[in-house]
């Protein structure tokens, strides 16, 4: 399979671009995504296939979304933006009661066939409304797959996936990580199937857990660890909903302590979920308390200094792994 270098934006824009170019079906919609106005990943594509299929729409998250469910039951395939995340609440009841719902309140008759795009600030000294990561409220709706990619390459395949996936899903983009360089195939027939988690190190004393932005500091932290003789195992959970508990259960019971980073807060975060499910699953192999590195529970600083003691970094997690080593020797 062909690939070829290149940023995050620019594999988010391909997927696109091949997405539109394969179905007719696929339109996109949402605030200042048109020539000439666009910069990210919509940039270039209402040139190409006209504003009709690329809708500058006004600044209303709640129309957007609106919009984009109507046309899916019409039987379109909109790729909704909320440029965003911090402002997805204005239309939470687009997505909550109405999309994720359909599918079951029609006995599987119509469902809701939209893709909603939105960007994460976090760690760019934006403050605290344009800044905060709430993957966590979506994976608590049934209905709802919630995908958060970490490279080029997933970027564009799970994208892709997402765009022709029957269900509503929510793509999450970190802003953080759209000039990243990666490796990623043209083919237009390349996609990565929804619910699948990646391995992108493995190792033997510990499995750290995570997603998006944290994958990076999880490479960071296990580069670390090597130098101190610790083996750190990574995985990319890459998408939520569905969660892949088989690819988590099976590095934790081979390694036997884990340690879940994310970005979002830690309080009723993601990782709550996540450690629930090792804990029941691997408590007999377990041989030290699951660890969690994540946001602290504050408001988003807009100093950027202070903004760097909120989330997680290297040090944070080599200093979890390091306490799961203690335990185990203390216990084991």
């Amino acid at each position: 399979m062909d690939e070829k270098e290149m940023t995050m934006r620019e594999a988010l824009n391909l997927a696109l671009d091949q997405a539109m170019g394969a179905d007719d079906r696929v339109f996109l919609l949402g605030e200042d995504i048109a020539d000439p106005g666009a910069s990210g990943p919509t940039a270039g594509l209402s040139t190409k296939y006209g504003h009709d299929r690329v809708l500058d729409t006004p600044i209303s998250e709640a129309a957007i979304l609106g919009a984009a469910i109507g046309a899916a039951i019409e039987g379109l395939l909109p790729v909704a933006e909320i440029m965003i995340m911090d402002f997805i609440g204005i239309a939470a009841d687009q997505l909550i009661n109405n999309a994720a719902k359909l599918r079951f309140m029609t006995a599987g008759r119509t469902t809701a066939p939209i893709t909603v795009r939105t960007q994460v600030y976090g760690g760019l000294a934006t403050g605290a409304t344009h800044s905060q990561t709430l993957e966590a409220w979506f994976m608590h709706i049934p209905g709802m797959k919630v995908v958060v990619p970490s490279t080029p390459r997933d970027g564009k395949g799970l994208l892709t996936s997402a765009i022709f996936d029957e269900d509503p899903c929510l793509f999450v983009e970190t802003i953080r990580l759209q000039s990243q360089k990666g490796l990623v195939p043209v083919d237009p027939g390349f996609a990565i199937p929804l619910g699948q988690a990646d391995i992108k190190r493995p190792g033997d004393d510990v499995t750290i857990i995570t997603y998006g932005r944290s994958v990076l500091d999880a490479l960071t932290a296990a580069a670390m660890l090597d130098e101190q003789g610790v083996s750190a195992e990574v995985v990319d959970l890459r998408t939520l909903v569905p969660l892949d508990q088989q690819t988590l259960v099976t590095s934790v019971r081979r390694t036997r302590r884990a340690v879940v980073v994310h970005d979002a807060v830690q309080f009723a975060g993601p990782g709550a979920e996540i450690v629930a499910t090792l804990q029941s699953q691997c408590f007999g192999r377990l041989v030290a308390p699951i660890e969690r590195v994540a946001a602290r529970f504050v408001p988003t600083p807009a100093a950027a200094v202070l903004e760097q003691q909120i989330y997680p970094s290297p040090p944070r997690i080599v200093a979890a792994v390091q306490r799961t080593l203690q335990e185990a020797s203390v216990h084991g």
